[in-house]
């Protein structure tokens, strides 16, 4: 995946969380994704990937390639995302994989949705 193609799709998902009110002043779980040919390989990759704000899962898609998904706490900022990213795909692409990218759960405000009732 080109770093131009990622950098213009972080700024997009990071402009729409903005817009969106995400809270960007505190840590989130962020989950980064890479897709794998076999389950050694997946295995292999989350076997790297332990620590106090690290979690990483390895499951199986429906088209029989392996899913690795990583759970990163840390702020929502581009360069940190980015950083993060490069440093996943210098570990998944030697290994057959490749990214699919990243997301954060957005929690809603509870106070935003009683305002929109009334």
């Amino acid at each position: 995946m080109s770093t131009a193609f990622q950098d213009d799709v972080s700024n997009n998902v990071l402009r729409r969380m903005k817009e969106g009110g995400f809270d960007f002043a505190r840590v989130h779980p962020i989950e980064f994704y890479a897709i794998f040919p076999n389950e050694e390989r997946a295995r292999e990759a989350a076997r790297q990937f332990r620590g106090e704000s690290l979690n990483a899962q390895v499951s199986v898609r429906e088209d029989g390639a392996w899913h690795l998904q990583v759970s990163k706490v840390m702020y929502a900022t581009h360069a940190g995302i980015g950083d993060f990213e490069q440093d996943l795909e210098a570990l998944v692409v030697p290994l057959g994989g490749v990214l699919d990218g990243w997301g954060v759960t957005q929690e809603v405000r509870l106070d935003a949705q009683i305002a929109s009732r009334l």
